[in-house]
């Protein structure tokens, strides 16, 4: 298993990471996800270890924090060994203040974490998304406060604007805080809009991507194709309109693609759609799911090969689009803006 430093940090992490959404199912949305009790995530556990995979990702609100539950008791005897990531902001409940990402919260939110994952540190931190209401420097002073107590090894941030990114790594540079070292971003050949303001960012600034929904919201496993009906088992038909949209002819131009690349390299289509985001600049892990054993064995095969150039360009041609404004309008300058061209910070690394 190939391991890439976490941004600009110290901290290695595997290019494939194991998300745990699919331990608990404890309601209706994460249940079609997947139900993993503690027998099967041990097991799910076993197979990534023995695979290379040690980081395991997970957040407050999976299955009502059933998730991080069943996670600290799979890795119980074990906690050297792994990484563990997780994250907070999301409503935890009714009242005014279990919300956001407050002083008031984030302690509270890290503390039940540290409690059901039952470790007296986590590795990896993340803020789910951006409060807009809690000042960002009452935000990062409480992450910095977290590192130095020794509660939190690293922070990150999830789901960030451009702008939430830079004017919170200002903050952290103003006053010698700790710097986010990642940003769990949505990214696949169907949602390619992470290249747009947020990679260059990444880029630029340092910061290390760790994919989620590295499939699609579950298109591009290879059962969603032109002319057949949504298999059976899918969990499209509880979540697909929760998740990112875009036309049907959009995705099967994809899905086409990836059927002829996949007939070339012998690979399965989500292996090659994974190793596609494995390849791409900024990534510094690629967040697998999988509700049992042989899907999770199936995208650990995504690592260890190359896709070559002009599969890479075959599939960049099938997913690229027009960018929404001011991408399109930096696409006309790309003399002066290279990373403006259509994958132009791929060609630039």
């Amino acid at each position: 298993m190939e391991f890439r430093q976490l941004g600009k940090s110290g901290l290695k992490v595997p290019v494939l990471s194991y998300g745990t959404g699919t331990f608990g199912g404890s309601n209706e949305f994460f249940n079609a996800w997947g139900a993993s009790d503690v027998a099967e995530a041990t097991r799910l556990v076993d197979v990534c270890l023995d695979a290379g995979v040690n980081l395991f990702d997970t957040a407050d609100i999976y299955s009502d924090g059933l998730s991080e539950t069943i996670l600290g008791k799979a890795v119980a005897n074990r906690r050297s060994q792994v990484l563990i990531s997780t994250k907070a902001t999301f409503k935890m409940g009714d009242g005014p203040n279990d919300i956001g990402s407050s002083r008031y919260h984030l302690i509270r939110a890290c503390e039940d974490s540290l409690r059901r994952l039952e470790t007296d540190y986590i590795d990896i931190y993340h803020l789910h998304g951006f409060d807009a209401l809690t000042p960002v420097e009452e935000v990062l002073s409480t992450l910095n406060n977290l590192v130095t107590s020794g509660k939190v090894r690293y922070i990150a941030c999830s789901n960030f604007s451009g702008w939430h990114l830079m004017k919170s790594l200002n903050v952290s540079d103003r006053y010698g805080w700790e710097r986010y070292a990642g940003h769990q971003v949505y990214y696949s050949l169907i949602g390619r809009e992470y290249e747009w303001e947020l990679m260059p960012l990444a880029a630029d600034q340092g910061v290390g991507a760790l994919v989620w929904s590295p499939l699609g919201w579950g298109r591009l496993t290879g059962k969603v194709r032109r002319g057949h009906p949504l298999p059976e088992v899918s969990r499209l038909h509880k979540t697909g309109d929760m998740g990112p949209q875009m036309p049907d002819e959009y995705l099967y131009k994809v899905v086409d693609a990836l059927d002829r690349v996949a007939k070339e390299t012998g690979k399965t289509v989500p292996q090659v759609a994974l190793n596609w985001l494995v390849q791409r600049p900024t990534i510094a892990t690629v967040i697998m799911g999988a509700r049992n054993e042989e899907q999770l064995r199936q995208n650990l095969g995504a690592e260890g090969w190359k896709l070559t150039a002009e599969q890479i360009a075959t599939l960049d041609a099938a997913s690229d689009v027009t960018p929404i404004y001011p991408y399109w309008h930096q696409r006309g300058f790309t003399e002066r803006n290279p990373e403006a061209a259509p994958a132009g910070l791929w060609q630039r690394c």
